[in-house]
């Protein structure tokens, strides 16, 4: 090889490094510009975006004044309201802000199962808005009260889910969403279940259609709650999810947030219980009760109604919450399921009777009235929860409320006065 043609060869290696050194700094310079035109969001400010704009959807007083003479919701002390909620909202985590801590916390192990989650829900196309009720089977005027009164709850939800959801809402996953939904396929029929609203006789209801038993009236308690002889809808995979939210009827019974509030405690804490008293009474008294007898914390019966509303309220509960307690914003998700019924438990039969014959069910089939357990004790009506609201103090009673402001709102219902 001669000389020059080693300083060709030296040349050539030099013009390819420098070549291959300036497109590595325009490179560099062209992902530094990107990078400062889209700042990376870190995990904790990620966290704090998502829990403020979970404050506003859990505060939409904040966002719009109601009339004054529609519920005890928009008769609130503002200044007071305002107060007390920005310290609660402080003291218990939002579900928002539980995803968000989630995934920082967590982000290696879940990145995968989450953008399998994001992608699932872009698949799901829920019905977009409220359609009218299939009224072809009503005959005669014998309804047009009640009909009259379904149609302002139903228009009175979708107002309020238009005003205050927001996108964020939708990154709530398709199953977690229609877990607590049952399914009846004769009929065509999903109710999503909200405990101490009817819901064992709705379920009873749901096996006579469903051609599982002749009567309502012959199925135990047992056999409603713990038989397993109805399928719920995330059992289904996701297209069929999917179909039977846009083709079925779906159906949700509430109740006053106090008055189902009371009813579950007398129900689970003032009467014997071999789940609720170990489980959650124990850790109740445990936490919540100064110099507590051996006998309460060994056995978990006798838990006060105040010491059981100090565990809702508080963020750092000892044991975690309960279908029968949860709230019903939360249970059924109202403003992402687009719910063609909307019966209360204060005109649970009327409601319930009237849904029967918009869907064709046999003529003779009528919802039970009678209570399924504890039938001696006096129903838990608005007197009722009075009483034990009166052996809380005002903040506590402001807290409660707090912690069921959504469903006040969805439904419409009237803060009670003591």
């Amino acid at each position: 090889m001669q000389p020059s043609d080693r300083v060709m060869n030296l040349r050539q290696v030099f013009v390819t490094v420098l070549m291959f050194g300036v497109a590595g700094l325009l490179l560099f310079m062209y992902l530094q510009a990107w990078i400062e035109e889209h700042p990376t969001v870190s995990g904790e400010k990620l966290q704090r975006q998502i829990i403020n704009q979970d404050s506003k959807l859990s505060h939409p007083e904040e966002l719009a004044t109601a009339p004054k003479n529609q519920s005890a919701a928009a008769n609130l002390n503002k200044r007071q309201t305002t107060v007390i909620m920005g310290r609660h909202s402080q003291e218990k985590a939002s579900p928002l802000g539980e995803i968000a801590s989630s995934l920082v916390n967590q982000l290696p192990e879940q990145r995968k199962m989450t953008k399998a989650f994001l992608k699932q829900l872009k698949q799901v196309n829920l019905p977009p808005v409220m359609r009218p009720l299939n009224k072809s089977l009503i005959k005669g005027d014998r309804w047009k009260n009640i009909d009259e009164a379904q149609e302002k709850r139903r228009y009175f939800l979708s107002d309020f889910c238009k005003k205050y959801s927001s996108d964020n809402q939708l990154r709530t996953h398709l199953v977690r969403m229609v877990s607590r939904i049952y399914v009846e396929d004769r009929h065509k029929i999903l109710y999503c279940e909200v405990p101490k609203a009817g819901c064992s006789n709705w379920k009873r209801i749901l096996m006579v259609l469903n051609g599982l038993a002749s009567s309502a009236y012959s199925i135990s308690h047992d056999a409603v709650h713990y038989g397993k002889h109805l399928k719920k809808l995330d059992s289904y995979d996701l297209k069929g999810i999917q179909t039977r939210l846009n083709t079925y009827t779906k159906t949700i019974f509430v109740r006053d947030p106090m008055e189902r509030l009371v009813s579950a405690f007398r129900d689970k804490f003032e009467h014997p219980n071999s789940y609720y008293h170990p489980v959650f009474g124990k850790a109740i008294i445990k936490k919540y009760r100064l110099n507590a007898h051996e006998e309460a914390l060994k056995t978990g019966s006798g838990v006060m109604f105040k010491e059981f509303v100090r565990y809702l309220l508080d963020s750092q509960r000892p044991v975690g919450m309960d279908i029968h307690w949860e709230q019903i914003s939360k249970l059924c998700y109202p403003c992402l399921i687009n719910y063609d019924f909307i019966g209360k438990f204060e005109t649970l039969e009327e409601d319930a009777n009237y849904f029967l014959q918009l869907i064709g069910a046999p003529a003779e089939l009528k919802f039970p009235n009678f209570k399924d357990r504890h039938s001696s004790d006096e129903r838990t009506n608005m007197e009722v929860v009075r009483q034990y609201l009166k052996l809380l103090s005002d903040t506590e009673r402001q807290l409660t409320y707090d912690f069921y402001y959504l469903d006040y709102l969805m439904f419409n219902y009237t803060m009670p006065i003591v």
